[in-house]
């Protein structure tokens, strides 16, 4: 696992959260008095409370501090080893550093529908139990890989080539490409 680059928004939350406990736990001590369960409860109450709050904000902060997008993506299968190739630029347009990329893509076939053979939407069970299996059923439909493109920091306003490679089945015939980038 990859830790991701805080900025001093990130630490602000961190800070905010943790004078909040700080406050709560001191207002559990003058509301318990004696209680030693009271205070106790009170004080885990307030820990739950502040730590999800905590850990909300920065999820949230990681999404919108830590933006980039892809440019000029190309795509070349290349037949002699069954792959896929593609080939692009990343751009930081926030104004945060980004630690690191990952782009996720997913190849279908059969993408745009149609292309159905007779029977492929719908295939009875009854004779698999008894060890019969349909070969081509053992063929997936869906190519999901997930790359990380960018690894070692993306400065804001900078732009980076990145390269990947995936598996193209052989079988697969009109198919659909999507990518998703994930930075942070």
């Amino acid at each position: 696992m990859r830790i991701p680059y805080f900025t001093f928004l990130h630490l602000l939350d961190i800070a905010f959260f943790l004078i909040l406990f700080i406050f709560l736990t001191f207002i559990s001590v003058k509301a318990a008095k004696n209680s030693t369960k009271l205070l106790l409860s009170m004080v885990f109450a307030s820990f739950l409370v502040t730590s999800f709050g905590a850990v909300l904000g920065l999820i949230v902060l990681e999404k919108y501090t830590k933006k980039a997008k892809l440019l000029e993506v190309k795509q070349r299968r290349v037949l002699i080893n069954e792959t896929l190739v593609l080939k692009g630029r990343v751009k930081n347009i926030g104004k945060f550093k980004i630690n690191y990329c990952k782009l996720e893509i997913k190849l279908v076939n059969n993408g745009w529908g149609g292309g159905f053979k007779k029977g492929q939407l719908f295939k009875s069970g009854g004779f698999e139990l008894f060890g019969s299996k349909n070969k081509e059923q053992k063929r997936p439909n869906v190519v999901k890989v997930t790359r990380y493109i960018i690894t070692n920091g993306l400065l804001p306003g900078e732009i980076k080539n990145f390269s990947v490679v995936i598996p193209y089945p052989p079988y697969f015939k009109n198919t659909y490409l999507n990518y998703k980038l994930y930075c942070h």
